[in-house]
């Protein structure tokens, strides 16, 4: 026996409306290339419900209630369907077999790990561009949101069947490194940090550092050149390092100074110059961005041949589509909105189109609180709080789920002391909780030597609690389908809330293991199937936004 998912029935019901009306001589030319169907509130409205009656009756000519009892009648004849009622103006309430809804169980224990995934995405190849902090310090909170919520992204996309290569953008040249550089040097020296430089205890460290490994340095008149070069690749390796810790790995690490010594900027320039959209202002190279909607013409090289930093922009958009990616999709902090209109006008100067082939997401700000009060400053970086101090304080898991957990245009006020709580209002504890008690039971379960065998009975699966957990199970490929599509990963750690909940009723509803020196029942094998199906779900789902599923707590 198949399972009926959402997905299926939703097809199921598209198809009856389509034989349906043809049958009635109606024009199918109305009907929708997909359909949905909803779980119903109260499940004395069945199982799931359909509103395409009332979609499509008005453009046919028929009360919506008279077309769903025609979709109704073709619908009572699909294998799994046991009822469909006609409710108020026209909703289809569609009741399904106990055991085509309970043989879900199986196929996702034969799937394993791969439950979840789905194909609405195939064909799409997407370089995803997150955190991207300058190497002139550690990541701070800001960047820590987007290390957290671009790599579920990157997750739940490929889940989705598109090819995602995720890259991280070192801007290693232009003023910034010069002041960084000066920085360190001015810290090894004891001296006063200089205009527009940097401080904090770890600029110290950085310094010393580069004393240590390079004796005399301070005596040379290349010093600060060292400093630079060295400063920053520990810079680098410590990013690396932090971002590893939080569980975050990249596939490629961009150095926007490989642009600039590779002469890319220069291909830039000549490929937008061919294309008509460059011209020369007193001595400075321009891009007439304005031609697409951009505020202003925005400058490529400055008068004194010193390139923008639009330049390498535009460098590395062409570098990216050079390797093959059809989308590139950048994630930016909530200060960084001016940049969607130059971007995608200069996408649009590339002869590209900036709906198909850019995609810029920009997040909102994170604020730490503990103890009701806001937490501001970091003992190592001085004026912000970075990813190690995050991971310190509630950890890498707790940390992670916190960020990804919320809607990233919405600012998240995280409390440090509710993320650290082991209680069922600490989402994170919550949902991973959830996952131990499951793997508990199937751990006594194999202690007391009970097999739930090859196979089960699907239809004993019926009880309502069984019932309302396996359409949450059902649930998860278009959670994750969704999600992609929205680039909204949140949804994935919602539903694993959902899902514990369901689970925990049902726990509490339904004995699995028996009694004392009971065998095990077959509706007791059954629910084993069941179990393991649930525990392999929230592992799906937690492992989608990079937490670890733990089975002991």
């Amino acid at each position: 026996m198949a399972s009926v998912t959402p997905e299926t029935l939703a097809q199921n019901v598209l198809a009856a409306a389509r034989t349906a009306m043809e049958e009635s001589g109606l024009d199918t030319g109305v009907l929708p290339e997909t359909t949905s169907v909803e779980r119903p509130r109260n499940r004395d409205h069945g199982d799931y419900a359909s509103n395409l009656a009332l979609q499509v009756a008005k453009r046919v000519g028929k009360a919506p209630r008279q077309l769903a009892e025609l979709i109704a009648s073709q619908l009572r004849e699909t294998d799994g369907v046991v009822e469909v009622d006609i409710a108020g103006p026209g909703f289809l309430n569609i009741r399904l077999d106990a055991g085509s809804t309970g043989v879900l169980a199986g196929q996702i224990v034969a799937a394993g790990d791969a439950y979840g995934n789905n194909d609405s995405l195939v064909g799409q190849r997407l370089n995803l561009e997150f955190v991207s902090a300058n190497p002139v310090g550690p990541v701070h909170i800001g960047s820590v949101r987007w290390a957290a919520v671009g790599d579920a992204l990157a997750r739940v996309l490929r889940a989705s069947g598109a090819q995602v290569g995720t890259e991280y953008y070192f801007n290693d040249a232009g003023v910034q490194i010069d002041h960084f550089a000066a920085s360190l040097l001015a810290a090894a020296r004891r001296e006063p940090a200089p205009a527009d430089g940097y401080v904090g205890a770890y600029i110290t460290e950085l310094a010393d550092q580069v004393v240590k490994d390079h004796p005399g340095v301070l005596d040379t008149p290349d010093a600060v050149k060292v400093f630079r070069v060295e400063g920053i690749g520990l810079m680098f390796a410590e990013i690396r390092e932090s971002l590893s810790r939080f569980g975050v790995h990249f596939d490629v690490f961009f150095n926007e100074k490989d642009l600039h010594d590779r002469g890319e900027l220069d291909t830039a320039v000549s490929r937008l110059r061919g294309q008509g959209h460059v011209y020369e202002h007193e001595g400075a190279t321009w891009l007439r961005t304005s031609d697409f909607g951009d505020d202003k013409d925005r400058v490529l090289r400055k008068s004194d041949g010193q390139w923008t930093y639009f330049a390498a922009d535009c460098a590395y958009y062409l570098d990216k589509r050079n390797r093959g990616f059809d989308k590139v999709v950048i994630m930016l902090g909530a200060d960084h909105h001016g940049y969607i209109g130059r971007m995608k006008a200069m996408a649009s100067c590339f002869g590209d189109d900036p709906d198909t082939n850019l995609e810029i997401l920009i997040g909102q700000l994170v604020n730490l609180v503990r103890d009701g009060q806001p937490v501001r400053m970091s003992k190592r970086a001085g004026n912000f709080v970075t990813l190690d101090d995050l991971v310190d304080a509630i950890g890498a898991d707790a940390g992670r789920y916190a960020l990804a957990r919320y809607s990233s245009d919405s600012t998240i006020d995280l409390d440090l002391d509710l993320w650290t709580k082991a209680g069922n209002e600490n989402p994170v504890y919550y949902v991973q909780y959830a996952h131990s008690r499951v793997s508990s039971l199937l751990r006594n379960a194999a202690e007391l030597k009970l097999d739930k065998g090859e196979e089960y009975d699907a239809s004993l699966l019926s009880h309502p609690r069984e019932t309302d957990l396996l359409k949450q199970l059902a649930q998860l490929p278009q959670v994750v389908a969704t999600a992609a599509e929205l680039r909204e990963p949140h949804r994935v750690a919602r539903y694993a809330e959902d899902l514990a909940g369901t689970y925990h009723r049902f726990y509490e509803a339904c004995r699995v293991l028996p009694r004392g020196d009971d065998r095990l029942s077959d509706v007791g094998a059954a629910r084993l199937w069941l179990v393991e199906a649930t525990r392999i779900v929230l592992a799906n789902a937690l492992n989608l936004l990079g937490v670890s599923a733990p089975e002991k707590m």
